[in-house]
């Protein structure tokens, strides 16, 4: 079935087939490069016009913008993926040194083969950018004084009412000063791509001014839910999140993918750890679940409070701004 059907990556709006390969583990190395023993990823060496080959006296030259964390995935373990690269494609691939921002080049006699070493490049690129842990991610502030407060008491009331319950503890509470919706998670592995998201962030402000008609959305943040079937083994708590639409007649809810946690078994060995979404859940012998009955049915409907969300940005992980919440590095406000 693999065969028949593929895995289709999509690089600069080309879908290229992903043929299986064994990957195998990578090893660091004490050579100016970090260096990897996996085979690259085959692909189509079919022609392609997506990328900027130059031609030049000696041939043709491609360049590629690829963050240093990356170049040991290209040069792989004592050189031997990059080596296996150039010789099948009969070009040659140059690579700054470890640590420095900069484009991996690709030369060679033909046309056709720096552009099949630039797909073979792109795809090993794709791969392992898939595995890097997410540095930034797309987020809705909660954290309003009202909000907060509400959480505060919530808080309050568990640790008062269900403290004694398993798993039931401080340490599992968000960070009041960072309640937040997770919209979607970020990979930004150096300056320029932080601040090419950025820019692509301003260039959606109009489609989202039109959405929400350059006002902010009246929101209420009522009520909990969990994640898993099991009330007794519960990992993720969290609040639920209504927009409405300004007639009360009808509202729109925001569900489980994107949500406002407020209990995350994840902080019990790590305060700092955010939300990692569906696509990231830790093994489940690295946390505590906690038996969330008692809470449910106590505070099934609790209110938190309510306000005007004005603004989505992308927030940093692991950071802080002067309010308490995650640094931003590009926002767009609603009106």
């Amino acid at each position: 079935m693999e065969v028949l059907r593929p895995v289709l990556i999509n690089i600069n709006g080309r879908i290229y087939r992903k043929n299986p390969v064994q990957e195998e583990c990578y090893e660091e190395e004490e050579d100016d490069y970090p260096s990897s023993g996996a085979a690259a990823e085959q692909c189509l060496d079919e022609p392609c016009d997506a990328y900027n080959i130059e031609q030049t006296d000696r041939g043709f030259r491609c360049a590629i913008d690829v963050p240093s964390v990356l170049y040991k995935y290209i040069i792989g373990k004592k050189g031997e993926t990059r080596k296996r690269l150039e010789s099948e494609t009969k070009t040659s691939i140059s690579i700054p040194k470890q640590g420095v921002e900069g484009q991996i080049v690709i030369t060679g006699a033909h046309r056709a083969a720096v552009a099949s070493a630039v797909t073979r490049v792109e795809v090993l690129i794709d791969s392992f950018r898939r595995k890097q842990p997410f540095t930034h991610f797309l987020s809705f502030a909660l954290n309003h004084p009202q909000v907060q407060q509400g959480f505060l008491r919530f808080r309050e009331q568990v640790l008062e009412l269900c403290g004694q319950d398993a798993g039931v503890d401080e340490s599992i509470f968000q960070n009041p000063a960072k309640l937040h919706l997770t919209i979607g998670t970020l990979a930004l592995l150096n300056e320029q791509e932080v601040t090419r998201a950025s820019e692509l962030l301003q260039q959606c402000r109009d489609a989202i001014r039109d959405i929400t008609e350059a006002k902010p959305l009246p929101v209420e943040v009522r009520g909990i839910e969990y994640m898993n079937d099991d009330p007794s083994m519960v990992d993720v708590l969290y609040a639920k999140v209504t927009v409405r639409d300004g007639s009360d007649k009808k509202t729109m809810q925001v569900y489980v993918k994107i949500h406002g946690t407020i209990m995350n078994t994840l902080f019990r060995k790590d305060p700092s750890a955010e939300d990692k979404g569906a696509s990231a859940r830790p093994n489940a012998k690295d946390r505590e679940a906690f038996n969330a009955k008692n809470i449910l049915q106590m505070f099934g409907e609790v209110y938190f409070g309510a306000f005007e969300l004005n603004s989505v940005q992308i927030s940093q992980r692991f950071s802080t701004d002067s309010t308490g919440y995650y640094s931003s590095v590009g926002r767009v406000t609603f009106s």
